[in-house]
């Protein structure tokens, strides 16, 4: 893997979805490194990205309540277990579960294995409520996917939770997850 400054020189053969991230990145001025991968389907395969780019890649939870009429985005470091009643207890909102795909695609344009903070630029009606463990905000840069899972980005935290969210008009809930 090779690390890259900004978009591709071609992108030809690249799915629309990312394209427009790399428009909207570059639109605001955000600079980002980029890396091309094999489907990156596992934290594991993510941890060996990490170490490339040099910035921690997410664990990006899309959640939901159990009527379906709430939908999170969750970041929290890969090395955190997720416990729904830990997160419950913080948003005020019971039995958390997994969304299903159509939902993600429907408010993220995002498939599953691909979830990312990026997929908030396609969230234009605010359906999704984004939580950020506070580790999350500790690091220089974040990494994540530029909506699909086979490119990683490393970020610098402070374009992503200043910048970035203010254009796509989303706020963020700082939550504290217990480690190991």
């Amino acid at each position: 893997m090779e690390i890259y400054d900004g978009r591709p020189v071609n992108t030809e053969g690249r799915e629309e979805k990312e394209i427009r991230v790399y428009d909207f990145l570059d639109r605001l001025g955000i600079k980002y490194k980029r890396t091309d991968h094999a489907p990156a389907t596992t934290m594991e395969v993510c941890e060996e990205i990490d170490g490339i780019l040099g910035a921690v890649i997410c664990k990006n939870l899309f959640l939901c309540n159990r009527q379906k009429t709430s939908f999170y985005l969750l970041m929290m470091p890969a090395d955190k277990p997720f416990k729904t009643k830990e997160l419950s207890s913080q948003i005020n909102s019971a039995r958390l579960s997994f969304a299903d795909t159509e939902h993600m695609e429907e408010y993220l344009d995002i498939s599953p294995g691909s979830v990312s903070i990026m997929g908030l630029m396609n969230d234009t009606d605010n359906n999704v409520r984004l939580l950020v463990d506070e580790d999350v905000l500790k690091g220089e840069y974040i990494g994540c996917h530029p909506c699909v899972n086979t490119s990683s980005l490393k970020v610098r935290t402070d374009d992503i939770f200043n910048t970035f969210l203010r254009e796509v008009h989303h706020d963020m809930t700082v939550v504290h997850l217990e480690g190991n």
